[in-house]
């Protein structure tokens, strides 16, 4: 057999490589959820080019940054508080949000002493141009006068005023979480009296049997409540039934931009749940949503947590999962049916 030639070799070696070049793939068009294996309550909000996450950890307020949300898992993150070693804020941290408010962040979120009974919530201010950078400085609690239990606090702009939105307690005893709104004299203060604006009457809302000496027996369930707007449209999305039950779902509220959104028969509650478990597809208790655009503003994605198997609770099995969504002609989102985990879908439009 002749030998190569060093200049024949190279080229064959040359050519080689270019055709393995052309053969690597280009980013994959499509991810599956869920986006990360663990992670509750999630949340992100789009500024300057990139996503900001975070969901519940229960110990800390956690951030990641990307430019991509189906790419989440390989996002970096970081810490960005840690609680007090004691005091009303230094357990059981639930449900943080991120908002960008004149020229601010602030992050919004509920924590207690070490008893669900103490659980209110409270606001951080941080005046970075980066969440992920700058100090975090505790505003305190955020509540209204009467100071009762609140958890899922979350706050959005109509007309020019700020409005606090949140999950809480009638009373002092538990076992009926409401919906409640009122509005805000600034990002850490909230003015005037709080108005009811949903509470648990739909069987598909009150599935909530509780086994634990700690706890009552029953507990009907509004929380974690956001609002979109479309058109003159305010639509209010919250959770209903507890999140410990595998009918935990998807509700829904509306009233006109233009109206009082303080007077009680502004808002008119939907009675069949939007968005709800499909244990053929193998998701069970999808719940606690908030939602983003695609990176060039196209299109609308419901981002939530599910649990893969029925029975599995409100603990580390829920997963973020993102999908899709449209509009119906009297401007109320369209979710469809929660998508099978591992099912490929097409990466929001945009991303890079």
């Amino acid at each position: 057999m002749r030998k190569l030639s060093i200049r024949v070799l190279l080229a064959v070696a040359l050519g080689v490589t270019q055709v393995a070049h052309a053969q690597q793939p280009t980013a994959a068009a499509t991810f599956t959820n869920p986006l990360l294996p663990s992670g509750a309550d999630p949340w992100s909000i789009y500024h300057d080019g990139f996503y900001y996450y975070t969901h519940t950890t229960g110990r800390n307020i956690t951030l990641w940054k990307t430019t991509s949300l189906s790419q989440l898992k390989t996002a970096p993150s970081k810490v960005v508080w840690t609680p007090p070693a004691t005091g009303p804020n230094s357990r059981e941290i639930w449900a943080p949000e991120l908002h960008r408010l004149n020229g601010k962040w602030y992050l919004y979120y509920a924590a207690d002493a070490g008893a669900n009974l103490t659980h209110r919530l409270w606001v951080l201010e941080n005046s970075a141009a980066d969440p992920l950078q700058g100090t975090w400085v505790d505003k305190g609690q955020i509540t209204d006068t009467t100071n009762k239990w609140a958890i899922d606090g979350s706050v959005f702009e109509n007309k020019g005023q700020l409005y606090f939105v949140w999950s809480g307690w009638e009373g002092d005893q538990n076992g009926r979480q409401n919906i409640y709104l009122a509005r805000m004299k600034n990002p850490w203060t909230i003015e005037g009296p709080r108005l009811k604006v949903s509470t648990p009457v739909y069987s598909w809302e009150r599935n909530g049997d509780l086994n634990s000496p700690q706890d009552p027996p029953h507990v009907d369930v509004n929380e974690g409540p956001e609002v979109l707007r479309h058109g003159n449209k305010l639509v209010l999305i919250y959770s209903a039934s507890g999140c410990w039950t595998d009918y935990y779902a998807l509700g829904m509220l509306t009233a006109s931009a233009d109206s009082d959104l303080l007077q009680p028969g502004s808002w008119t509650k939907s009675p069949k749940p939007v968005f709800q478990q499909d244990a053929a597809a193998g998701v069970f208790a999808p719940g606690h949503n908030s939602f983003f655009k695609s990176p060039d503003g196209t299109q609308d994605w419901i981002l939530y947590h599910a649990n893969d198997a029925p029975g599995q609770g409100c603990g580390r099995f829920r997963t973020p999962r993102a999908q899709p969504f449209t509009w119906n002609p009297d401007d109320t989102p369209a979710f469809g049916t929660p998508v099978p985990p591992g099912q490929p879908l097409a990466r929001p439009s945009g991303e890079k």
